[in-house]
């Protein structure tokens, strides 16, 4: 009987064909029907499991699971109960607008699981008892045979047993961007995925040949499926922001019900007031102590900054990441296509006689020969060289041309290759030195050729040149295997094996991919050219070193990383030599040792959390490595972005605080699993994305600074007019009122703040920074305490020593309270440093218009009569706004007065500084 689906997983490429099928209990010509029905029984359907999602309803009652929405909602069915009909639906409105902004904001709920779960195959060409048949690829079943040609998307992991020419596309699942050549042999048990030739994986892209495989693993227990089932399970983390304003939720609830309950007891029992009016009174104190406007002021500051990103390439699927990347101390990135171009390059040439480099990178025929450089060791090119002069490297750079597939074509203004990147290269390298590739084709045709495959590791062509003649190009090893002499400018001589080894392993260490050139007469050959024609009598021409080469931008944003205390991580399923090498380039920290795959799994958590802080590469990585690493650097304390591409990114992905995604090549499982995707798919792109986070937490903390008082202030003259048996100077709806219009016009402006000039200079903010410190506390209370004075000023002035109306003096309070708010968001522009400066006072134009919106909203409050019928409200004089006038000017000068202070006791306590502070940093 065949493995059952719960039994450990088998190695399958590390077993022969024929033993794959034993087994499984199979044969070439496939199951029977009568198996193939049993199995799906045992088996069941080859697809993916779906996420399962939440309904509309549970996603908008989930908005209310926080501990001062609920004292809000319980506020407002009080005060139903009590009869104040008009306090309990405005209480239930406010709620309920900013229930809706988190329900739409969470309205794109999670679809990674959905797009993995679409990237299976729909038809599949299976064997059943010897007859090729298209099925539906949900019913294919370890053991059935399964045939796959080029276009096709690999519907199943596959243990090939018959291959022709195939080359599967794997970046998906490995990160590797070349087609990788496949064949039916078994390699190491321990093999990385990217080395196991003898696989063909669910979802890979078959782009060359055709094969046949069985089937060995479906659904869930395919590579594919693992990722899908890591994805499912990985714990997506609260942003620190979120987790801070949790907390000060809490422990403000606390202590807002404490005072609340207090003030109400000590109105009932001391002053022998009503209980209902009590309680009541108790409902205006929590409800004016409450920011009910905090989150919406928060999520729209969040929302601005998305705006702002998404015009630098940065769209951003959840509004905490915003803030999140503000906190990045590290980024993990993929290499392929993310820090390179994707675009293999031709750097260098050795010849018996010497090494020439070439300049100018990517497809574009744009740079020049040049001579190596006396130091071999050295990255710059030495001068400029004619060809010429140099006939040996002429020959060469026509043979590589010669055979090959590759065409390099300009399509859009955009150069582009045609067939292997890799054989590309070489046509880019010919056209670099003047060589027109059309042409040499034309005059040298092509009489056979034996195509490349991975088994043989050469490609050979016969072609018209100079006579006949057979030119070979492949893997260096195989090349020394077969040649015997090697040709330089004085003919040809004795193949030193050990030289060339030297060489290679220069250029490898360098990070470049090798290839060797060789060729021999062909004369002598008659017929079809085969093998044994191309493995004998070789002359060795030379080697050619290849690389696809780091972006400009992304040397820059490296630099930039390291600059702002952000730490670059280089995870790919590369090699770790060309890994090392493109890091090098980029000027990571951390560039003496790689680490593979296969040492990650040998280390245990604490060993590899060790290790995550001295090491910036890592190679030959599969998915549960890079979630592996996220982890241990999040053990560290850091905060994680995770950039990448393809599906086997998605677990680390949706586990780092910021996943990452590649707009232009990414996979929709990728982008769905990230929180950020780029639209250009550049890594410069994320700099910018942190500068703009950083900028926006500023603007946040700054907020809640200026948001505060405005609460405090009506708490503290609630509570104190209890506590005296005095009248309320604000009722609970007008405390409703004042939050609110104070929230979304005031306490937007902060959001438009521009960026610090010391921004990306600083170290990354600490996430578990207290979001109020001690210095902002002090602000929020001694802002409080200033709001309270001209509130309660206000209030008793009208009503005891004007003898006016109890609405004329709740008028006067709420005006008082709403327009020191307005002075004081001037003040809150910056933290410490003068706002006494034209610049300080006017510098902002969000702040004017937020200035003059808040004053007609408060003329309208005043003077409209509905306005006055809802809010108790009544027309005030202009002797009345005068002194709300003066009052508001002196706020603002009181706590000019204060910052002042606060400079001058920094300014002494740390004389070596030269008078740079905070302060002056703000100032600039």
């Amino acid at each position: 009987m065949p493995e059952h689906r719960d039994t450990p997983r088998t190695a399958w490429h590390s077993l022969p064909g024929e033993e794959a099928l034993k087994k499984l209990t199979s044969s070439p010509e496939g199951l029977t029907d009568d198996e193939a029905r049993s199995r799906l029984q045992e088996y069941g359907p080859n697809r993916l499991k779906q996420a399962q999602s939440r309904p509309w309803w549970r996603r908008l009652l989930e908005q209310f699971n926080n501990i001062l929405m609920l004292i809000l909602v319980v506020a407002a069915v009080a005060s139903l109960l009590l009869g104040h009909t008009l306090d309990a639906f405005a209480i239930l409105g406010v709620v309920l607008i900013i229930a809706l902004i988190g329900f739409i904001q969470e309205g794109k709920a999670e679809q990674a699981l959905e797009s993995i779960r679409n990237m299976l195959s729909p038809q599949a060409n299976v064997l059943r008892s010897g007859k090729r048949r298209t099925i539906p690829a949900e019913e294919l079943v370890p053991g059935d045979i399964v045939m796959i040609e080029s276009g096709d998307r690999v519907p199943a992991d596959l243990r090939l047993i018959e291959a022709k020419r195939l080359r599967t596309e794997e970046a998906a699942l490995t990160g590797e961007s070349t087609p990788v050549d496949k064949n039916c042999e078994s390699v190491d048990d321990e093999a990385d995925l990217g080395d196991r030739h003898g696989m063909a994986y669910a979802s890979t892209i078959v782009v060359q040949g055709n094969a046949r495989g069985l089937v060995v693993e479906t659904g869930i227990r395919s590579e594919i499926g693992r990722i899908s089932e890591m994805l499912r399970g990985v714990e997506q983390l609260k942003t620190p922001l979120l987790q801070q304003l949790d907390r000060a939720g809490r422990v403000l609830a606390i202590f807002i019900l404490g005072a609340a309950a207090i003030t109400g007891a000590f109105g009932a029992l001391v002053h022998d007031q009503p209980l209902g009016e009590m309680f009541m009174a108790a409902v205006g104190l929590a409800v004016a102590a409450i920011p009910e406007g905090l989150p919406a002021i928060v999520t729209i500051t969040l929302a601005l900054g998305v705006q702002v990103m998404a015009r630098r390439n940065a769209i951003i699927r959840r509004l905490p990441a915003v803030e999140t990347l503000g906190s990045i101390s590290t980024i993990f990135s993929d290499k392929t296509g993310t820090l390179t171009r994707n675009e293999m390059t031709a750097q260098a040439i050795w010849l018996p006689d010497g090494e020439f480099r070439l300049s100018g990178i990517g497809f574009a025929p744009e740079g020049k020969l040049h001579a190596a450089p006396q130091d071999p060791e050295s990255d710059a090119n030495g001068e400029p060289i004619s060809l010429d002069d140099h006939p040996a490297l002429a020959y060469f750079l026509k043979v590589g041309t010669l055979c090959n597939d590759a065409e390099l074509a300009k399509e859009e203004g955009r150069w582009t290759i045609h067939g292997d990147p890799t054989e590309g290269a070489l046509v880019v390298a010919a056209a670099k030195a003047g060589l027109e590739t059309a042409e040499l084709r034309d005059t040298h045709p092509r009489r056979d050729a034996i195509p490349f495959e991975s088994e043989r590791k050469y490609m050979a062509t016969l072609n018209d040149l100079d006579g006949s003649r057979l030119l070979v190009k492949g893997a260096p090893d195989r090349l020394l295997e077969m040649c015997h002499k090697v040709r330089g400018d004085n003919g040809d001589s004795e193949l030193d094996h050990s030289t060339w080894e030297t060489r290679i392993h220069k250029l490898s260490s360098r990070g470049l991919r090798v290839l060797a050139l060789a060729e021999k007469d062909g004369e002598g050959i008659s017929g079809e050219l085969s093998d044994e024609h191309a493995e004998e009598g070789l002359v060795l021409l030379g080697l050619v070193g290849l690389l696809d080469p780091p972006r400009d931008e992304a040397i820059e944003a490296v630099k930039q990383c390291l600059g702002a205390g952000i730490r670059p991580v280089m995870v790919t399923g590369d090699h770790a030599a060309t890994a090392q090498a493109i890091a090098k380039q980029l000027g990571f920290a951390h560039t003496d040792r790689a680490v593979t795959g296969r040492e990650l799994e040998a280390m245990s958590d604490e060993e590899l959390e060790d290790c995550i802080l001295e090491v910036d590469v890592f190679a030959r990585a599969a998915p549960e490595h890079k979630l592996r690493l996220v982890k241990a650097m999040q053990a560290q304390g850091g905060i994680c972005a995770m950039t990448g591409d393809g599906v086997n990114d998605g677990p680390a992905l949706k586990r780092a605080d910021v996943g990452v995604a590649m707009g232009i090549q990414g996979t929709e499982a990728a982008k769905e699993a990230a929180e950020m995707v780029l639209a250009d798919d550049n890594f410069a792109t994320i700099v910018s994305a942190i500068e703009e986070g950083r900028k926006v937490y500023d603007n946040i903390r700054k907020t809640i600074t200026f948001i505060l008082p405005t609460n405090g202030g009506q708490g503290l003259a609630i509570m104190l007019a209890v506590l005296g048996g005095t009248l309320l100077p604000v009722t609970p709806l007008q405390a409703l009122w004042v939050n609110m219009v104070v929230a979304v016009t005031l306490g937007l402006a902060l959001a438009f703040e521009d960026a610090e000039s010391d921004l990306m200079q600083r170290q990354p903010r600490d996430p578990d920074a207290a979001l109020l410190d001690l210095f902002l506390l002090w602000r929020v209370v001694f802002v409080s305490v200033l709001l309270l004075v001209g509130v309660f000023g206000m209030f008793t002035w009208i009503f005891t020593y004007q003898q006016g109306s109890e609405e004329l003096a709740r008028t006067g309070a709420v005006n008082m309270l709403v327009m020191g708010s307005a002075a004081y968001l001037i003040n809150s522009r910056f933290m410490v440093a003068s706002s006494l400066s034209i610049k300080g006072i006017f510098g902002s134009r969000p702040v004017w218009i937020a200035i003059a919106l808040v004053v007609m909203i408060q003329l309208g409050w005043t003077y409209l009569p509905f306005m006055q019928f809802i809010f108790a409200s009544d027309a005030l004089g202009v002797g009345h706004w005068l002194v709300i006038l003066t009052g508001s000017v002196a706020i603002f000068l009181i706590v000019e007065g204060e910052k002042w202070v606060l400079r001058r006791r920094h300014a002494s306590a740390s004389p070596a500084s030269g008078g740079r502070n905070r302060a002056s940093t703000e100032a600039s």
